[in-house]
């Protein structure tokens, strides 16, 4: 069934489901739904999502399904109607559910938690949820400090996923089966390693605020050690993932290379919480490569890891991903190189088929300061790696620093704006010119490392130290991006926060705190009522820490030691550097067991090879050769709900997944030759849209529809296909009319509509205006309306210019907008003489 509503919010692509990718099981003895708190788009860029939703859906009898935090006009239309959160799959609302895992990535995606369970109304505390109610676990990096959030969960699952999540499922599908109560399945739970139960724990406080005491309610459940994938190698990653129809955040195929880091940068908490290092294998990268390009259709791979640049066998891997796939124009991106590690081979294989965005993090602007956080990086590092960037043709370097940071004094301030002219100079200096923008966030200290006892910067004197950097920075040309003071006063407050704090989450929810990670929608004011009303001062969670303090997450164990991380500690403020681990010298972080859990580094065996055969055209004449088709589809169901430009990625991504020989335009970004006919409205419902496809000339127009239809998705088809001259008119040259039909529900209250017919019919002239963005546009839907009639409650019209409800609103004297649930249907396109198969 077709939820028309999606036509009155934003991005309905966020909320149709349909997606290529999509699995769907109609029966499942557990239902296990992915919840990510925040928008859609930043969800589905997610690989651990994906990896997750592959991991779990390989069980017939487990049904991985995803919900995702919806957009304030899309709360606002459910709340309005009654309805309640239901997931992508198969609609079923959040609360008939058997278990909700919440990812947990930042910590101002807290809000949107505690209202997704509002909205789905399921209780809020894990106390009052009893038998009936779904599991709620949570995972991901700001699990390891969870006891803001351990009131609202039944448990949390700490460290790696891929094999614990289906552990869980399995206890909870027994559960089910026997009817075990929901306490009994908790112990069973917290018997799995990695799964923390907040309610087999209490916390007692000091008078001073402070905690007195971690208290383990089971015996033998002292401390709650992260669950550890030894080998990433053997690890599922999902090849065939779910495909968004709309633009997300990271629109390529992310492939991890590594996981974890090996460098120990002390204010980095993934440095330590993915502990040890896990290289895959080039072989097994190219190949899970190549099989997630042809399942997806994507133009770009990037290679993730926490430093990409670091990955034992970059260089070889790159060189074969770029032989393979250059001449398709699949870009190679590694969002995370670490300056030091930009080498000249590096920056000539990345640019062969487009300059993909490059930032570098030095973190600090001095010398002093990166030896204090362990960054391990020279300046004359970093601008070599500028130079060579610049020089390869490069526009633009985004640098990334903090403020904030552990012995910082306004010389390590003034350090960043230098460091960043300096940048600049190298791309004065190169032929091709350059420019710098330059992001600034700041340090807000995390669980398990060595600054978790280190105060954090003040509003105050975040505000004081981005006021210095945009006026020195402005001086100089520079662009300053900034993280605004209380999104970091809030963040603070939860990364180092305890059990106190849910109340303030509640009471931000019902002052209307979501998305507060987006700065448009953060309410700093709002925030500060619900401390006030909670009785709590934010500033208290960012004050310093003693080392002999209780500290919340102290009864999660990271793997890596106290000892260690107070050695780190003491190492930062005489900064002194501590060694990169990657080459067997142990710095005695205490989380190896040297047997399981080990750095496991790539290696090269052998010459490598992707197994793509390269492109077969290559030569000047076989490039101009072109044959052109031209195709007739269908776009009905839920695909009505696609805006034009998400329809044209669609096609893109299809064309590339079909292998269909298309042609592409030349230029920096190259893209496939396709010719629409016109751009249909969202949520009109169309067999007869048209696309002239450019293809290698022996490329027959059956081979094309075949292929194209075993690839698009449900709801959009090709009905015809048929070669043309390539020198024929564009189909935007020879439309010349276009049928609809609009049948108008009973309840819009029209009465008599062949009546309204017949009197518009009768008339000489019906001045009409549309007010857009360049202007008015004035045309007379009288001249414009070729054709009508009218069949019960539905009219059939042809009509040049204009939209179809504009001339139902005319005939009937109903508004637009009263009409928004009229069903349009486009029938035909009438094109001038013989045009179409030329």
């Amino acid at each position: 069934m077709i939820d028309s509503s999606l036509l009155n919010v934003d991005k309905p692509a966020r909320y149709m489901g349909g997606e290529v990718g999509i699995i769907r099981k109609e029966v499942a003895e557990i239902r296990f739904v992915l919840a990510f708190p925040d928008v859609y788009e930043i969800g589905m860029s997610h690989l651990g999502f994906q990896i997750l939703y592959n991991i779990l859906n390989s069980h017939d009898w487990l049904a991985a399904e995803r919900i995702y935090s919806p957009w304030p006009d899309r709360e606002d239309q459910l709340k309005a109607g009654g309805a309640m959160l239901t997931t992508l799959e198969s609609g079923l609302p959040l609360a008939d559910v058997d278990i909700i895992g919440f990812t947990l990535q930042h910590e101002l995606s807290y809000t949107n938690i505690v209202n997704m369970l509002r909205m789905s109304r399921i209780p809020l505390l894990a106390e009052e949820r009893l038998d009936t109610w779904p599991l709620v676990l949570g995972g991901g990096p700001c699990a390891y400090n969870p006891e803001p959030l351990a009131d609202f969960f039944d448990a949390f699952l700490i460290g790696d996923g891929e094999e614990a999540v289906c552990e869980i499922a399995a206890l909870c599908r027994e559960a089910k089966k026997n009817g075990t109560t929901k306490s009994d399945l908790l112990e069973k739970l917290a018997e799995i390693a990695g799964v923390y139960v907040p309610s087999f724990f209490r916390v007692e406080y000091l008078e001073d605020g402070r905690l007195k005491e971690i208290i383990p309610l089971k015996m033998g459940i002292e401390k709650v050690r992260r669950r550890f994938l030894a080998d990433l190698e053997s690890a599922p990653y999902p090849t065939a993932p779910v495909i968004p129809f709309m633009k997300t955040v990271h629109d390529r195929v992310s492939m991890e290379i590594g996981r974890g880091c090996t460098r120990g940068c002390r204010f980095c908490q993934a440095g330590y919480i993915y502990r040890p290092l896990r290289e895959r294998s080039p072989e097994k990268i190219l190949e899970s490569v190549a099989a997630t390009l042809k399942h997806t259709g994507y133009e770009e791979v990037s290679l993730l890891s926490l430093a990409a640049g670091d990955y034992g066998c970059l260089t070889p891997l790159l060189k074969e991903l770029m032989n393979s796939y250059a001449e398709s124009r699949i870009a190679i991106s590694l969002p995370s190189l670490r300056v030091g590690t930009l080498s000249e081979e590096l920056v000539e294989e990345v640019k062969k088929v487009r300059k993909t965005g490059l930032t570098l993090a030095p973190e600090a602007g001095s010398e002093r300061l990166r030896q204090v956080i362990n960054k391990g990086i020279t300046e004359d590092a970093l601008l070599q790696d500028a130079n060579a960037a610049f020089s390869a043709g490069w526009r633009l370097i985004k640098l990334y620093f903090m403020i904030g940071l552990p012995t910082e004094n306004m010389a390590d301030i003034e350090a960043i704006v230098d460091l960043s002219k300096r940048v600049k100079s190298e791309g004065r200096a190169s032929k091709t010119g350059g420019d710098v923008n330059v992001s600034v966030s700041s340090f807000v200290p995390k669980a398990h490392t060595p600054f978790q006892w280190e105060e954090q910067i003040s509003y105050e004197g975040i505000l004081q130290k981005q006021e210095y950097l945009r006026n020195e920075l402005k001086k100089r040309k520079l662009k300053f991006k900034w993280h605004d003071a209380p999104l970091s006063v809030v963040e603070g407050a939860f990364a180092r926060g305890d059990r106190r704090l849910g109340k303030v989450l509640v009471e931000a929810v019902e002052l209307g705190c979501r998305f507060d990670s987006w700065g448009d929608h953060f309410s700093f004011s709002k925030w500060q009522k619900a401390f006030a009303t909670a009785g709590i001062d934010p500033r208290y969670y960012l004050r310093a820490r003693g080392i002999e303090e209780v500290l919340p997450w102290d009864h999660i164990d990271s793997g890596v030691s106290r000892e260690f991380l107070l050695k780190e500690r003491a190492l930062s403020m005489d900064g002194v550097f501590t060694a990169d681990c990657r080459n067997n010298v142990c710095t005695g972080c205490g989380v190896c067991d040297f047997k399981e859990v080990k750095n496991h580094l790539a290696a090269v065996d052998g010459e490598l090879s992707s197994g793509q055969s390269k492109p077969l055209e290559s030569s000047e004449a076989a490039q101009d050769a072109v044959g052109r088709i031209r195709v007739r589809y269908s776009k009905i169901g839920k695909m009505i709900f696609l805006s034009h430009l998400e329809l044209l990625t669609l096609f893109i991504r299809a064309v590339k997944r079909a292998d269909i020989p298309v042609k592409y335009s030349q230029g920096f970004h190259p893209h496939p030759k396709f010719s629409f006919a016109t751009a249909l409205s969202v949520g009109v419902e169309s067999s007869a849209e048209y696309l002239d496809i450019e293809v290698a000339p022996d490329f027959t127009a059956d081979s094309l529809k075949k292929a194209l239809n075993g690839s698009l998705p449900e709801g959009i088809s090709v009905l015809e296909a048929w070669k043309i001259d390539p020198k024929s008119p564009t189909l935007s040259m020879i439309m010349d009319t276009v049928r609809y039909r609009v049948t108008v529900p009973e309840n819009a209250g029209i009465i008599d509509l062949a009546a309204g017919a017949a009197r518009f019919m009768e008339l000489d002239s019906y001045p009409f205006f549309r007010v857009k963005k360049n202007g008015e546009q004035h045309y007379d839907l009288r001249h414009e309306l070729h054709d009508l009639t009218v069949d019960s409650n539905s009219l059939t019209m042809e009509i040049g210019r204009g939209k179809p409800l504009e001339f139902v609103s005319a005939i009937t004297g109903t508004s637009i907008k009263d009409l928004e649930d009229c069903r349009i249907e486009k029938l035909e396109v009438i094109f001038k003489d013989s045009f179409l198969h030329i």
